[in-house]
């Protein structure tokens, strides 16, 4: 099956921050693949800025070097390569310096063109380079400026650099992007509930038992270290990611798929949380951080012994038990575990349903698991709905519990495309659907904030876990003590 490609407008798109390691790892990578499916116009610009000094000639070798690093030598064909490479040029400027914004300016003469500014720098840089982005005429009505997690610290952080932002951009220009929102099964998830009549009339309290989302990670801190220790996977996962899966499962159904429409029922979820406060905090969430282990194929260091700093106490394991106070609902615990070196690199939500009030079987028939749907966003993206079925065969009825599994690379025998490719297109055509809009930002902020407070007013320190295991005990006492546990995948 061959996928439609939507053509988009001709533009420019400057990415400063264009020797770090996003650019390399992902938007070079994405915007070479969009290239080679023909989706970049002719004459459609990329150009690069960083402090670096650098030539055309050197950011394209460079470009280059991360193409092949991060893209199979079967899909860059050498004419795809050219001509990708010759769409690039590279401009040093400071960005809290005057230094190279008038070489920025005129590289950037045609002022019909759509015009993207992707700030794939730290967010203390987002103020300085919005204001000479201003001071220097170079926002048009056809501009955008994308930026990068983490959006802030706490509420009040992500209010001041929200406000920083929108002193020289208005709000419809400005993409959050949160790439979890781009990636195919979460866009299947809104596909599931909303163009199929199977699920939405048990998409409730009547017919749900619980909700859980896991994000987990294999790896450790790696180069991270010194942002991760500063922020931890409350602030760096749950924040943002887990609380955007939370909002496309829980969301009641939009009057269209337009962006606002879309988000302002992402709003209302977040908005229903029911705070975690004082002690609360205690009896609901968890928190964890790694000792040496297993890892990667070996023995792996523990978190203190990667940051060299014995007494920190960030948290890399995160365990919480979420409700919604909402009609929809209620009762129906949500709840959300992510971490850094756990047995499997795994991002799924498993939608658990209430088990059938009455069996009509013998007790030979064995046990009647409750149905299951579980959508896995990586590293294999697909669905699977676990269904209860006759083994085939004489000799009785003999109940197993199958999934029905839908391999997305199977099913459709395509790459799936990696999430920034699409986001990155979305804001060329100028769809904010997949982008976060600055009063969701700020809404997450109010739930995560006393969380925050709680644990760093306590003396207790997180809790250790083995590497290569899936976190505390405490985590899996936290869904065990209602009755559940934490899903494990039977096939």
């Amino acid at each position: 099956m061959t996928p439609r490609i939507i053509p988009v407008d001709l533009f420019d798109l400057v990415v400063f921050g264009a020797t770090g390691d996003l650019a390399q790892r992902k938007l070079l990578p994405a915007l070479f693949h969009r290239d080679l499916q023909g989706q970049l116009p002719p004459g459609a610009r990329i150009i690069g800025s960083s402090r670096r000094a650098m030539s055309d000639a050197e950011f394209r070798k460079f470009a280059q070097a991360a193409i092949e690093a991060h893209v199979p030598e079967a899909d860059r064909p050498a004419d795809c390569m050219a001509r990708f490479l010759e769409r690039l040029s590279y401009v040093a400027a400071e960005a809290s310096q005057e230094t190279g914004w008038l070489d920025l300016e005129k590289a950037l003469k045609d002022r019909d063109r759509v015009r993207v500014f992707y700030l794939a720098v730290g967010p203390d840089l987002f103020g300085p380079i919005c204001d000479r982005l201003g001071s220097h005429n170079l926002i048009t009505e056809r501009t955008r400026v994308v930026i990068e997690k983490p959006l802030g610290k706490s509420g009040a952080s992500a209010r001041a650099l929200n406000e920083s932002i929108g002193k020289v951009f208005a709000e419809p220009q400005i993409y959050r992007i949160d790439h979890y929102l781009g990636k195919e099964t979460v866009q299947n998830l809104m596909a599931l509930r909303f163009a199929n009549a199977l699920f939405e009339p048990v998409w409730n309290s009547g017919h749900i038992d619980h909700v859980q989302i896991t994000v987990a990670e294999t790896l450790g801190v790696e180069g991270r270290a010194g942002y991760y220790d500063t922020a931890g996977a409350l602030r760096d996962m749950v924040q943002n990611h887990m609380l955007q899966l939370l909002c496309l499962v829980a969301m009641e159904p939009p009057t269209s798929t337009a962006a606002d429409a879309l988000r302002d029922e992402k709003l209302k979820v977040l908005k229903a949380l029911k705070p975690i406060t004082g002690d609360a905090v205690a009896n609901l969430s968890v928190r964890g951080q790694y000792r040496a282990g297993a890892g990667e194929g070996g023995a792996v260091k523990g978190y203190l012994d990667e940051l060299g700093d014995s007494t920190s106490k960030t948290e890399t394991f995160v365990a919480l038990k979420a409700e919604i106070a909402n009609w929809r609902w209620s009762n129906v615990p949500f709840y959300l575990r992510t971490g850094k070196r756990l047995p499997s690199r795994e991002s799924e939500i498993i939608v658990t349903f209430k088990p059938i009030p009455h069996s009509v079987f013998e007790p030979s028939a064995g046990p009647i698991a409750p149905n299951r749907l579980v959508i896995r966003l990586q590293p294999d993206e697909g669905v699977k709905l676990w269904l209860m079925i006759k083994d085939p065969g004489p000799g009785g009825m003999r109940l197993s519990h199958v999934p029905l599994d839908m391999s997305f690379a199977d099913a459709f025998g395509v790459r799936n495309p990696d999430a920034y490719e699409r986001l990155l297109m979305d804001v060329v055509r100028g769809s904010q659907t997949l982008f976060m809009r600055r009063d969701e930002v700020e809404a997450a902020w109010a739930w995560i904030d006393p969380i925050l407070e709680a644990w760093s007013g306590s003396s207790e320190l997180p809790k250790p876990y083995t590497s290569g295991t899936w976190g505390p005990s405490a985590a899996v006492a936290l869904i065990e003590r209602d009755g559940r546990t934490w899903y494990e995948d039977e096939a």
